[in-house]
């Protein structure tokens, strides 16, 4: 009896509001959007979570009607759409780094199946987005995901956010950022092959029986991933950073 005096409806509206809240970290965050994870397990973690965090919600101004209820619904997955997009460009930084990478090295017909969005993507994007993921994991960046969604019941109430001018600037910020971050990650190939070609030009001048389609393309390639191996660690330490820099700036622009 007491469980069912318990779901009154206010209380109702609370659990609606924050199972979408927590659908939306689900949906567009980074590693918990994966579509290798089934189903089931993603709704099991939702509804874990909005148990788990439901004595600390807080309901905002909201009228017990449909209208205003699907109004807060879209509000709430509008919030984990705009917070996981920062995230998100990040990884599409590395996305587009290995775009380039694989151009310059001449892997551009060597795609694969991206297992996340199930369509064909380089390799050398697929292989730093594997490896982007794990530091991810290592630096325990889906925890602070989780923190970050348990501060905001604390800052907005359920029902209650609503995009200001200030979110989108931080936004478009970002996405200005993740090409910067494309071309700054995939730098040092573009520059040794760039100064390869220059040698081999130098080298088809002086010595025209030089066949640079059966030498000098294996070279580059030796050389790309020569690169690859010496600043793989240095750029998986700047993305670390850059990604730990957004999930700590978002609080003060969300809520």
């Amino acid at each position: 009896m007491e469980f069912v005096n318990y779901l009154g409806q206010e209380n109702v509206l609370r659990f609606m509001l924050l199972f979408a809240r927590m659908s939306g970290l689900v949906a567009f965050f980074p590693f918990f959007n994966h579509l290798r994870i089934p189903i089931v397990v993603k709704t099991s973690m939702v509804l874990f979570l909005t148990i788990f965090l439901f004595p600390h919600s807080v309901l905002g101004p909201i009228e017990p009607n449909l209208v205003a209820l699907v109004f807060g619904i879209v509000m709430e997955l509008m919030l984990g759409l705009m917070a996981g997009l920062v995230a998100y460009l990040l990884f599409a930084a590395l996305d587009i780094a290995g775009q380039q990478i694989s151009f310059v090295m001449g892997f551009t017909m060597a795609n694969v199946i991206d297992p996340q969005t199930g369509m064909s993507a380089p390799l050398m994007s697929q292989i730093l987005t594997i490896l982007a993921i794990v530091i991810f994991l290592a630096f325990d960046g889906h925890h602070l995901l989780l923190l970050f969604y348990h501060h905001s019941l604390g800052t907005i109430a359920l029902g209650g956010f609503y995009p200001e001018v200030s979110m989108w600037n931080f936004i478009e910020k970002a996405v200005l950022n993740m090409f910067l971050l494309g071309f700054i990650f995939s730098f040092p190939v573009k520059a040794i092959s760039l100064l390869s070609d220059v040698i081999f030009g130098m080298l088809m001048k002086t010595m025209p029986q030089f066949n640079l389609l059966v030498v000098g393309f294996p070279i580059k390639i030796m050389l790309s991933y020569v690169v690859m191996i010496a600043i793989l660690g240095s750029m998986m330490l700047l993305f670390k950073n850059e990604m730990v820099e957004a999930i700590e700036a978002m609080p003060s622009v969300f809520y």
